[in-house]
């Protein structure tokens, strides 16, 4: 059961089908919370973590904020400070389309993050991409202030 709905993700499909999008990118759960879920905040950037760095230290009012990284492996976008940011600031979730470090720091937040995995390389901070805008991945567009909820199954997302 989802934490913040008491329904599963495959349950809340079941129910409202069509209405909702799923995202076929099989990302892993690497946060302290398998699920979670929120209205969709967005950062396009390519292996620079300034600009998402910069949103996570904003009030996250319980949204989970969705990073397009472009599904790059070469550098991470999320590590243990970034995280904890996002957990100081009542964030929901990650999402990472992209990699992550400091996997074991993270396994202990608490806080729903999903990524494609990790590497330990940093990204560079020159602060480039863009923030709250739609992104797409995994079949989804992912729009500011729509609900995301994702579990031990996946994630859906309003259309």
């Amino acid at each position: 059961m989802n934490a913040s709905t008491g329904v599963s993700t495959a349950d809340l499909y079941d129910e409202r089908g069509d209405e909702l999008q799923s995202v076929s990118t099989q990302l892993q759960n690497l946060g302290g919370l398998a699920r979670f879920s929120g209205p969709v905040r967005t950062v396009r950037c390519h292996r620079d973590n300034a600009l998402l760095k910069s949103v996570l230290g904003t009030p996250g009012e319980g949204a989970v904020l969705v990073i397009d990284g472009g599904g790059a492996l070469e550098s991470a976008l999320v590590g243990d400070i970034i995280a904890g940011l996002g957990v100081e600031n009542g964030w929901a979730g990650i999402v990472v389309n992209g990699v992550i470090r400091d996997r074991a720091a993270i396994s202990g937040l608490p806080i729903g993050l999903k990524a494609l995995g990790s590497n330990p390389a940093k990204s560079s901070k020159t602060g480039e991409g863009e923030a709250d805008v739609p992104v797409t991945f995994g079949g989804v567009v992912f729009r500011p202030g729509a609900i995301l909820w994702s579990d031990e199954d996946g994630i859906l997302v309003e259309r």
